[in-house]
């Protein structure tokens, strides 16, 4: 069967907070409200959390090229690790397990497997749309932030936020985000294809001129 840029779905969430596909998860009954309460949340809290991931993610849209590992733990085929690496403005290689190697550069998607590579066009900002910063402001518009504190992302020291948005789909986002600013792990819970899904995603290498993404030969 050939592959078909279904399979790079779960890249959107890499590339937007907003952009998680199927139908999400309830939150456990009382959940958000416990973590509601466990943070103070007057006014100028909550406008410092939802300032704190804008700025984050305006960073994140800012970054010159990054790598990504995305655990996919559930739905039909169990536990899946895909890693994906970016070069800005609009290159993409996603390493999936059984798949192959999908690149992309700019509407063109080149699908590696078995030792042959098929291209084939995407329709028209397919992928920068979820890198588009009046996308971005849409969703913000309606989201919710509730700081949880300090933490770390392995021995990483991180600030942790959740993140409920209602656009394009009600969902909800937990990030870490770094001392230098920008996010370093993101969690979502939702449900695909009837099964519950866990997806974590682990962000490392920003602005490594060491990447390097061409088509495929």
């Amino acid at each position: 069967m050939r592959p078909t840029f279904r399979s790079t779905l779960p890249l959107a969430l890499l590339l937007a907070l907003a952009a998680c596909k199927g139908q999400p998860d309830a939150p456990a009954a009382g959940a958000r409200d416990a973590a509601a309460a466990a943070i103070p949340t007057p006014a100028a809290v909550v406008a410092d959390a939802r300032a704190e991931v804008r700025a984050a993610m305006e960073k994140f849209l800012a970054a010159r090229s990054f790598h990504a590992t995305m655990r996919i733990k559930g739905g039909a085929q169990g536990m899946m690790i895909n890693e994906m690496d970016f070069v800005a403005p609009d290159r993409y290689r996603i390493t999936m397990p059984n798949v192959g190697t999908q690149t992309v550069i700019g509407d063109t998607m080149y699908m590696s497997m078995h030792g042959r590579t098929a291209k084939m066009p995407m329709p028209k900002g397919t992928l920068t749309q979820w890198r588009d910063p009046a996308r971005m402001a849409e969703n913000e518009a309606t989201m919710t932030v509730t700081a949880q504190g300090a933490d770390t992302v392995g021995t990483a020291p991180a600030r942790k936020y959740l993140i409920h948005h209602t656009r394009p789909q009600p969902i909800d986002v937990l990030m870490w985000v770094g001392d230098d600013g920008r996010p370093l792990q993101l969690e979502v819970s939702s449900t695909m294809q009837g099964s519950k899904v866990e997806t974590s995603v682990h962000y490392s290498r920003y602005d490594d001129p060491s990447i390097v993404i061409d088509a495929p030969k």
